[in-house]
């Protein structure tokens, strides 16, 4: 069955027979149900489209094919069939017929399931995103008659490509001066920096370690003990934000109660507050100010080995040319994408766009991570992200199905290198071993989003190759968002990937 690589396969056969449920899975409906030369099922076959990615699908096996597959499992029975009162292989067929149809019957329906969904991908060609989904217990295997069954299954909507060679991209460019490199080895050191006590009133770009308490109309919706926060413009959550947190937090001191107002996003894990303006309040335990290290010879060999202070002004500069390279793809992007998906007015189901948020947001940061973006604002792009899943997951998903329909047509593929490659650069800014940062990435099922990550870029960097260029002038731009990992609506878990090296509670931004 043709697929689509972007979304997560759910694997949706509902039944309680577990043992059956895992054969097909497994068997990923290839069609692999015996060795005789493969024979076209006399199918009739009613497509029905709900939407432009759901189809559903009623399906009637002839009774000839029925007999054949029973005839076929019978034949392989006859010579091995165990029967008291006669040798193994010496039963008569009839007797084994009787006494083991139900059995067999049960492989029957199953390998017509397989080689019947198979047969149809084929045909009818069917680019399917999801597995099928149906109620296992509720076919049946008649005695008499065809074999009629139903599901419905998630494709890839039909379009004509769009006209993708010869736009004319906008491309920040800047010269990184020295200036540039001080401030981002500042910020670099800053991660192996010490936090001490402030007894007066906090600045921005202080620490609060704090209780934080979220109300909503007076009742508790949810607490944590105790968060180190670094007092920035805004606050980000999971599920919303604080604007003026930095205001509000200003000139507090240890042992202060503070309060501010954060606004929950529409895609809040909690329905009932999506939207809604809930009372934060921070009750500030000690505030702390960041103290540099002085860069020692000790410490050039922590950072990174380094010999001198001039070989690590270097290895900075060349990580700023990295994150410009990563805003320069970002922002090729996203005109790539608003001239491919102009067209694109096709509605994508609601359960996919839930199922796949997750996705795309697992994707993005692994953009980020192996760009060389520190945690600290990674953590801010989550969040940004989580706020507004389902509209994001819109976009990336239309995105996705056009880069890979002109990945197919180009014959772009992946290879052992590409992700060799995205995992050494995950690899450097985690501090983990390459080895290390595959087996997490196939523990926690991130393959494909790698795979995903390799391919859209392949397919950008060849729309590039045949686009013009228009240079503007580009400005780092400061991190504005504290980031913490909580939803102050209700709970929600974490990330699956590996972080970035241990920061000290600080960022690479001013």
């Amino acid at each position: 069955m043709a697929r689509s690589d972007f979304p997560e396969h759910d694997g949706s056969l509902t039944g309680s027979d577990d043992e059956r449920e895992n054969e097909l899975e497994n068997d990923e409906f290839d069609g692999e149900s015996g060795d005789e030369e493969k024979r076209p099922l006399n199918l009739e076959v009613d497509i029905q489209s709900r939407s432009a990615c759901e189809r559903h699908v009623v399906v009637k096996v002839s009774r000839e094919d029925i007999e054949r597959y029973f005839d076929r499992e019978f034949s392989e029975m006859v010579t091995s069939a165990q029967v008291p009162g006669f040798r193994p292989g010496h039963a008569p067929r009839k007797l084994i017929e009787r006494r083991y149809r139900k059995e067999v019957a049960e492989r029957v329906k199953t390998s017509l399931l397989l080689d019947s969904i198979q047969q149809i991908s084929e045909e009818r060609e069917l680019a399917a995103i999801s597995e099928p989904k149906f109620d296992l217990e509720s076919v049946e295997l008649p005695e008499e008659g065809p074999m009629t069954y139903e599901f419905d299954l998630e494709v890839r909507p039909e379009f004509d490509v769009p006209t993708w060679k010869g736009l004319t991209i906008e491309r920040p460019v800047r010269e990184f001066t020295d200036r540039d490199v001080d401030v981002a080895l500042r910020n670099l050191l800053s991660r192996y920096g010490q936090l001490a006590p402030h007894d007066g009133p906090a600045e921005m770009g202080d620490y609060i370690s704090t209780k934080l308490t979220f109300t909503y109309e007076g009742r508790v919706i949810s607490s944590s003990p105790e968060e180190l926060i670094r007092i920035r413009p805004v606050l980000s959550f999971r599920d919303g934000k604080i604007e003026n947190f930095g205001e509000a937090m200003l000139g507090v001191r240890a042992g202060q109660t503070r309060t501010a107002q954060a606004v929950l996003s529409q895609d809040a894990p909690n329905a009932a507050l999506r939207g809604k303006t809930v009372v934060a309040t921070f009750e500030v335990a000690e505030v702390k100010r960041l103290q540099l290290p002085e860069l020692t010879r000790d410490l050039l060999d922590t950072i990174g080995g380094f010999e001198s202070e001039a070989e690590l002004r270097d290895a900075v500069r060349d990580n700023l040319k990295r994150q410009l390279e990563y805003h320069q793809r970002q922002r090729a992007r996203e005109q790539i994408a608003d001239v491919l998906t102009a067209s694109a007015d096709w509605e994508l189901p609601p359960d996919l766009l839930r199922r796949q948020a997750q996705r795309e947001l697992d994707r993005a940061v692994m953009e980020l991570r192996r760009s060389g973006f520190s945690e600290a604002h990674i953590r801010a792009y989550e969040n940004e992200l989580r706020q507004n899943s389902l509209a994001v997951t819109a976009k990336a998903l239309k995105q996705h199905f056009i880069l890979e329909r002109i990945a197919e047509d180009e014959g772009i593929e992946e290879t052992e290198q590409d992700y060799d490659e995205e995992i050494q650069l995950i690899a450097e800014q985690s501090g983990e071993s390459p080895r290390r940062i595959r087996a997490r990435l196939e523990k926690a099922g991130l393959m494909d989003v790698l795979r995903n990550q390799i391919i859209e870029r392949k397919v950008i960097d060849r729309i590039l190759a045949h686009a013009k260029f228009r240079d503007i002038p580009w400005e780092p731009e400061s991190l504005e968002a504290e980031a913490v990992e909580w939803a102050a609506g209700g709970g929600d878990k974490g990330s699956e990937l590996p972080e970035a090296k241990p920061e000290a509670q600080t960022d690479q931004h001013p």
